[in-house]
């Protein structure tokens, strides 16, 4: 008799525990009323999320998996393109369910949202090949302008890292120059008004193969971050659903695919989590 409570038990758990992935993964009423999930991107930051050049089609490591998560969610994606600065302002508003743009999960952004955590990412110091004779390891950009992206924390980890590493030693501090993405980034080193930049690690082979013998890795990345989807403190219903669906497309290896695809496997984030970044 106790064997057969005991199995009864374990059954009831297991189907719990069923009952709950299930769960997890069933988008709120609102969502599928709707039969879409409205996800932002911008579409300038291969590859994970940019224009196919010959095509110009959205494409990347981001819509791929936003498509495979609505499609496990039962909904279709609808993607809207919007500046990285007003993406966190449209989720508030209510203008997007969720981002998708490389996006990563800081202390300070979770102010105002949830991150579902689903890839890894590191700050990659580079150059170019005209200038890789003089600046050839991180050490030697001390008293250089390097820039960054100023939407996101690049710019403020390059100055942690100066900080540390050139003003520490006694040697000038590295001019740190905002840019206005990473376009702008690499065109200003092309032209040598800067002479190195930083871009996260997941994306430079992506323009070292479209652009061949142009740009430089200087060492390893020198950070590591999370990247994350962004929901609304409102939105507990949706972020534990993607978080679900995520889940399942790891489970399903649809996830380990799509990072293949891309050239990722580096970059992968397991098991999936929420507001872990640092």
């Amino acid at each position: 008799m106790k064997k057969t409570f005991a199995t009864l038990a374990i059954v009831a758990v297991a189907l719990a525990a069923g009952g709950s992935l299930a769960s997890a993964q069933t988008a709120p009423d609102r969502v599928k009323q709707a039969g879409k999930l409205v996800i932002a991107t911008f579409p300038n930051y291969a590859p994970i999320a940019y224009k196919e050049p010959a095509t110009n089609t959205l494409t990347g490591f981001d819509i791929d998996l936003g498509e495979a998560i609505a499609k496990t969610l039962g909904v279709k994606a609808e993607w809207q393109e919007i500046a990285f600065a007003q993406m966190l302002p449209s989720l508030q508003t209510g203008r997007v369910d969720m981002v998708m743009a490389g996006m990563s999960d800081l202390p300070s952004r979770r102010e105002v949202a949830d991150f579902v955590d689903y890839m890894s990412s590191g700050a990659q110091f580079y150059t170019i090949t005209a200038l890789a004779g003089e600046i050839k390891s991180p050490a030697d950009l001390c008293g250089k302008s390097v820039g960054a992206s100023r939407s996101t924390n690049w710019p403020q980890q390059i100055a942690d890292w100066s900080k540390s590493n050139c003003e520490a030693n006694g040697k000038p501090a590295i001019t740190v120059v905002g840019t206005e993405g990473s376009v702008d980034a690499r065109t200003q080193l092309k032209t040598q008004r800067l002479q190195a930049a930083v871009q996260g690690n997941e994306t430079l082979p992506y323009f070292q193969k479209l652009e061949p013998n142009t740009y430089v890795p200087l060492g390893k990345a020198f950070t590591q971050s999370l990247v994350g989807i962004p929901f609304t403190k409102a939105e507990n219903g949706l972020r534990d659903a993607v978080k679900g669906a995520l889940e399942k497309l790891q489970a399903d290896g649809v996830y380990d695919q799509l990072l293949a695809k891309y050239g990722l496997q580096d970059n992968a984030h397991k098991p999936i989590s929420i507001n872990k970044g640092e």
